[in-house]
């Protein structure tokens, strides 16, 4: 028999720089929600409010971190020790999780959060609930195969997958890439793999994408370039090479930009960017709302290519040139690289990311996008229909509750 009560799922995405985890998040939540669903998340992105969330979803806010070096993580705004910034968000999501006592949790692609903070909450699930489903979520591409395996060797990783998670997510194709064999995961955690497929989104309608391409000032025959950098906090290069591509261009072209930089962006790095754009008549943003109907209505978008940009742009049909980061780890790179044999998208080594190399690579798109958006249209993105049936297979089960509420909320 299918339970009827309602479904508590809770969602941690640690959040310490960019837009890419709680964006990932959002995106899985509102497409898990449902009748009797309920979802919270635990989040540490600085703009979480910004972004409109749906019935049955919500947010608890955890102080921002920000990430200096691999192992150093400091406050971003409260002028606090970073080990009591810790404490304070291990302690709201121990007591969040005790109060909310979810039936699934679901974690954002670090296992046990940042610097060991959800430790204490799944040793509680295992202690207090262990019929509460623990599942991590991982990109279909982490970094290098030897970089992820000597990684996760000295975190102890492989252990930490195999005795703390019923089971693991992965957001991708395993015939694109094969992060069992790449990363050489052991059988006692590879069984408890789940390849999703790319995880697509909704894709506007076709009035929605009319009226934004209305508002941003786009006449009849001319065309829309969309240049994003996620946060922006590593994206001025980026910016540099196109606007320096359009200021070389010998003619007024029939071409209307849109720049958005990112909230992450330094001041004094956005300010040269708006202030060249505005000689250009270029409209700039630091932040976009509704950033799925901009790529939608784009004709050519230029990225770094995180894998949420990726999957929006091939669930929308958009073609892109991709200028993919390599550092601090080569997951957009190989990922880049393998789409691109695919002849999903173009992209550019972020070394050879010139204004020349802009032009050469935007302009055929713009003439002939044809072959791109044939490719992107035979290409699965069956990632969410995959994450409803396994909702559903798991809501038809019976979990025994362990500990009530208020003995739970006398504890934290």
């Amino acid at each position: 028999m299918p339970r009827t009560h309602t479904f508590n799922i809770l969602m941690y995405s640690h959040d310490t720089y960019g837009l890419g985890h709680i964006r990932r998040t959002m995106a899985i939540a509102s497409q898990l929600r449902g009748p009797n669903v309920n979802i919270l998340i635990l989040t540490g992105s600085p703009i979480a409010g910004r972004f409109v969330f749906p019935e049955q979803i919500d947010f608890v806010r955890i102080p921002g971190m920000i990430k200096k070096t691999n192992e150093e993580y400091l406050p971003q705004s409260i002028k606090i020790n970073a080990t009591h910034a810790l404490e304070i968000r291990k302690n709201i999501i121990t007591a969040t999780a005790k109060t909310f006592q979810p039936d699934m949790f679901i974690v954002d692609k670090e296992p046990l959060g940042l610097k060991k903070e959800i430790l204490p909450t799944l040793q509680w699930f295992r202690r207090c609930r262990p019929d509460t489903r623990t599942v991590l979520g991982l990109r279909d591409i982490m970094d290098d195969r030897e970089t992820t395996r000597s990684d996760w060797r000295k975190k102890g990783v492989y252990d930490l997958l195999d005795n703390l998670y019923n089971e693991i997510w992965v957001y991708g194709n395993r015939d694109l890439y094969d992060p069992v064999e790449e990363y050489a995961i052991p059988e006692s955690v590879s069984s408890k793999m789940i390849f999703t497929g790319y995880l697509s989104r909704r894709v506007p309608s076709v009035s929605a994408v009319q009226k934004t391409r209305k508002e941003q000032g786009i006449l009849d025959g001319e065309k829309l370039v969309v240049v994003t950098t996620g946060g922006g906090g590593d994206g001025y290069e980026v910016m540099d090479a196109y606007l320096g591509m359009l200021e070389n261009l010998p003619r007024p072209l029939p071409l209307k930009n849109v720049l958005i930089t990112g909230p992450f962006m330094p001041k004094s790095a956005r300010k040269k960017i708006f202030k060249r754009a505005k000689k250009l008549k270029v409209r700039t943003f630091h932040f976009y709302r509704n950033m799925e109907k901009l790529l939608a209505a784009a004709d050519v978008v230029v990225s770094m290519g995180g894998y949420n940009t990726i999957c929006e742009l091939l669930s929308f049909g958009t073609a892109s040139v991709i200028v993919p980061r390599e550092t601090p780890r080569k997951e957009q790179l190989i990922r880049a690289e393998i789409l691109h044999r695919q002849g999903l998208i173009d992209y550019i080594p972020f070394s050879q990311c010139t204004s020349r190399q802009m032009e050469e690579k935007i302009f055929p798109l713009l003439e002939n996008p044809a072959p791109y958006r044939q490719a992107i249209s035979e290409f699965p993105l069956n990632g969410i229909a995959t994450l409803r049936e396994r909702l559903s297979a798991l809501r038809s089960g019976e979990f025994t509750r362990v500990c009530e509420p208020i003995l739970l909320a006398q504890r934290v």
